[in-house]
């Protein structure tokens, strides 16, 4: 830990010295913010990156330089230690580098091993379509409010720690609405991912949208299906009890959010192996793929379950179902979700440095617009290390 933050003070003061990407996203500028980095500022920092890649590709020290500054994968490392380091309870930190998709499968079957322990006679289910005659409401209501209650306070005080970490007196007051709106319209719209002003940075040279495109088709679907089991919740409260219609508000969000679950991680596992590596840490590769692997298996089999409601499958389907989505939320603070509320988080921080003005963005793909200068690959130009 001493040598990674040693390493990440050692770039960031060169990125400090030099300033060509100031102008690419907003960590630079919060570099410019300070001369000295503490183990705080270093995991602001790392969450605000988005890992863009522009500032690899344009950096005149990056490799096969003597100084081997690599700022994506830098911060890739420290990023992983601060959700270790705001892990709540703190005994749990080494979930984050340690969930190979055998654990992740070993929950999923326990899970659903206690939903058909706590199943009803599955008899008389095929063709009603009611997975209430299953595993009862209150024994979901149950499992899921008490995961959940859990879960929220897990985040929040993650949160809270990392803000504390990484205030310079910030966090004692609360930030203004402005600040606040600006980080969430920030985070929400992922356009640091495009910092160079024109698409998403898959290697040199090289870009296209769907990183970004895939970054939203999965959070907006993991959203529409949380807001389809709380429009579903709310029904059932309101005495409009399940199953429902097709064209019903819970079944058209679920299976919107259900697409969307199947494309976003999906087309992200495919880009990390197509990606150039050196945009990227390894020791972030478990926790990727086994969050991406959860988020997909849930969407596949909450849409299985839609389309094979009235089948004979319906029993099983629904508890392997359950099984997934409760794995999925017990992990939610120890795995990868935690970055897009770490991010977020760091925006709004940011925005507060800042005063609140948005940030402004190149228009083209290369170069900083501040100096005039363009620069087509890492590889391309660079001053000497005399110079």
């Amino acid at each position: 830990m001493d040598d990674l933050l040693e390493q990440g003070r050692h770039v960031m003061t060169v990125c400090n010295a030099c300033r060509y990407c100031e102008a690419y996203c907003p960590v630079f500028p919060a570099i410019e913010n300070r001369v000295a980095f503490s183990k705080g500022d270093l995991a602001y920092l790392a969450n605000l990156c988005h890992n863009c890649g522009e500032c690899l590709y344009s950096c005149p020290y990056a490799p096969p330089h003597e100084f081997g500054i690599n700022v994506p994968r830098t911060l890739a490392r420290i990023r992983l230690e601060s959700y270790q380091a705001c892990c709540w309870p703190r005994f749990l930190h080494t979930a984050f580098r340690h969930q190979p998709l055998s654990t992740m499968l070993a929950l999923v079957a326990a899970f659903a091993a206690i939903f058909a322990v706590a199943s009803r006679e599955a008899s008389g289910s095929t063709g009603s379509g009611d997975f209430y005659r299953v595993v009862s409401h209150d024994a979901m209501v149950a499992l899921f409010g008490a995961v959940s209650v859990f879960v929220l306070i897990a985040l929040a005080l993650g949160c809270a720690g990392l803000w504390r970490d990484a205030g310079r007196g910030e966090e004692t007051r609360l930030p203004p609405g402005s600040t606040v709106r600006r980080g969430f319209r920030d985070a929400l719209s992922l356009r640091h991912l495009q910092s160079g002003g024109v698409d998403c940075t898959d290697a040199v040279d090289h870009r296209a949208p769907w990183r970004r495109w895939l970054h939203h088709a999965t959070f907006y679907g993991f959203a529409l299906c949380v807001a389809s089991t709380s429009v579903a919740a709310l029904y059932h409260l309101l005495g409009w009890t399940a199953p429902y219609p097709a064209a019903s508000l819970p079944v058209l969000l679920g299976t919107l959010g259900g697409v969307g679950l199947l494309i976003g991680p999906a087309g992200l596992l495919v880009m990390r192996v197509r990606r150039d590596r050196a945009l990227g840490d390894a020791t972030h590769n478990e926790l990727d793929v086994s969050f991406a692997a959860l988020l997909f298996s849930s969407g596949l089999t909450g849409l299985l379950l839609l389309v094979l409601r009235n089948g004979s499958a319906m029993p099983f389907l629904l508890i392997v179902h359950l099984g997934f989505v409760l794995a999925l939320l017990l992990t939610l603070p120890y795995g990868k979700f935690v970055h897009g509320l770490y991010r977020t988080a760091a925006l709004i921080k940011f925005a507060m440095e800042e005063g609140g003005a948005p940030a402004a963005m190149p228009s083209r793909g290369h170069g900083n617009p501040r100096r005039g200068i363009s620069v087509s690959s890492r590889w391309g130009w660079g001053p000497s290390a005399s110079e």
